[in-house]
């Protein structure tokens, strides 16, 4: 019977669909499921990833807001936590997004949009800008606030067109 797959790997997957590489979702997931910090060398042991592996995804993952540096008294060693509310994690992957991609993104179609003065060039612009926005909206809300945004039935309803009635034969 197959195995099902480790948490690391799952959480991996998850990050590849925000932009994070497969190592910085592994350590994310061994950082954030950890009773105590680790190092980078227990990641290491623990994720069998090179040491270098996971030095690069731990920048990656400060880079991204993900984790946070932390030194034991006395110890040279750098340990690193993860905030442990999941929502946090998902306003920190907004965040990084929105800065990382949509922000020049939005840089390059403004600058096309004044060279070329084309319609559809306004246009994508218009769409980037809404979500550019929504992004950086949901990007400064508390975990709370944020779980509240993405519930079920917390977004404003479309207006549903009104349907035409039958005429009923007599």
């Amino acid at each position: 019977m197959p195995q099902p797959p480790a948490f690391p790997d799952i959480v991996a997957e998850i990050g590849s669909l925000f932009g994070l590489s497969r190592p910085a979702g592994q350590c994310f997931a061994a950082i954030w499921r950890a009773a105590q910090p680790p190092c980078a060398d227990d990641l290491t042991g623990l994720l069998g990833l090179s040491r270098s592996n996971v030095s690069t995804a731990l920048k990656e993952l400060r880079d991204w807001g993900l984790i946070t540096r932390a030194r034991a008294p006395g110890d040279r060693k750098d340990y690193f936590t993860a905030p442990p509310d999941p929502w946090d994690a998902v306003r920190a992957v907004l965040s990084a997004r929105q800065r990382r991609s949509v922000a020049p993104i939005l840089d390059r179609l403004i600058a096309a949009e004044a060279e070329t003065g084309d319609v559809r060039t306004a246009a994508l612009h218009a769409v980037l800008s809404t979500i550019s926005a929504r992004m950086d909206a949901l990007a400064v809300l508390d975990a709370d606030a944020l779980a509240r945004a993405f519930a079920p039935g917390s977004e404003e309803k479309p207006e549903t067109a009104k349907k035409k009635k039958k005429k009923r034969k007599s």
